[in-house]
């Protein structure tokens, strides 16, 4: 009879660190988020469906999610820009600008609420030059959608520029040298391998925004209807101790940006297969 030997792992331990993983992401996911869909059952299916479709509720849903998606989007052209200036160009304040780029990340989302309200006003220093135009900025929903990209660049720069940075000027050089314009190198060269990484940042910054809160409460100025997000008609509902209806509207608020990401993620896996194969 032959004899077996077990080959070990390299990297010893795989079990208990599995087990670790495991017991975490249980404590800090999936159990509270079991929890907010067991706190629905309370409400039964028709007063889950009728908290959740009311028409201050659906008003909320749309300027979330529409605000979040443009905000997104605005990101996803300008982050690129901003992250191929910082990779692509050398001149003096680049590490400031650099810098500023997490900015977002580190201020308080009260502070930069307040920031952009006072900013965005009526008589603030860009509030005041669009009112006079007739664009009113604060205080309605392209306030929110300021917030929502303030508060979503630096997913999409500091996603795409670790990308930049290994793209090899060689293989622009190479195709320049094979006759292709400018235009031509960007598309078929510099664009394809960026795209997932842009798809990722634009993910990010999606979800985050759709989760903001502190940023936008100042800026929105929080009219129903007109200018409330979801999280906090949430806050609201919580306020009044509806715990069930506040749970409703966010059970549904995790289930879109579960899917709206899945939808994105295999977007990217699309396009990185497809890179690969062409």
């Amino acid at each position: 009879m032959p004899l077996v030997i077990k080959q070990r792992s390299i990297l010893p331990g795989f079990g208990p660190a599995l087990g670790f993983t495991l017991l975490y992401l249980s404590l800090v996911v999936l159990i509270p988020l079991s929890a907010a869909f067991f706190k629905t059952t309370a409400l039964g299916w028709e007063g889950f469906w009728r908290t959740a479709t009311e028409p201050r509720v659906m008003a909320s849903y749309r300027l979330t999610f529409g605000a979040a998606f443009v905000g997104a989007a605005i990101n996803a052209v300008f982050g690129f820009l901003v992250a191929w200036v910082l990779v692509r160009y050398t001149f003096p304040g680049k590490s400031l600008v650099d810098a500023l780029v997490d900015l977002p990340f580190a201020l308080p989302t009260a502070v930069a609420g307040i920031a952009l309200t006072t900013v965005y006003s009526s008589r603030g220093w860009f509030g005041g030059p669009l009112e006079a135009l007739g664009i009113k900025a604060a205080y309605s929903p392209l306030g929110v959608v300021i917030a929502l990209t303030f508060i979503g660049l630096p997913f999409v720069v500091r996603t795409v520029q670790p990308v930049l940075e290994d793209l090899e000027s060689e293989v622009e050089e190479a195709a320049a040298s094979l006759g292709a314009s400018r235009p031509q190198t960007f598309i078929r060269v510099i664009f394809p391998v960026v795209l997932p990484a842009l798809l990722t940042g634009f993910a990010l910054a999606f979800a985050r925004a759709i989760g903001e809160y502190g940023s936008v409460i100042f800026i929105s100025g929080n009219m129903p209807m007109r200018t409330e997000i979801t999280s906090l008609l949430i806050v609201t509902k919580l306020e009044q101790y509806d715990y069930a209806g506040a749970t409703a509207i966010a059970v549904v608020m995790l289930v879109v940006s579960f899917i709206l990401l899945l939808v994105i993620n295999a977007l990217q896996w699309w396009s990185g297969k497809h890179y690969v194969v062409r």
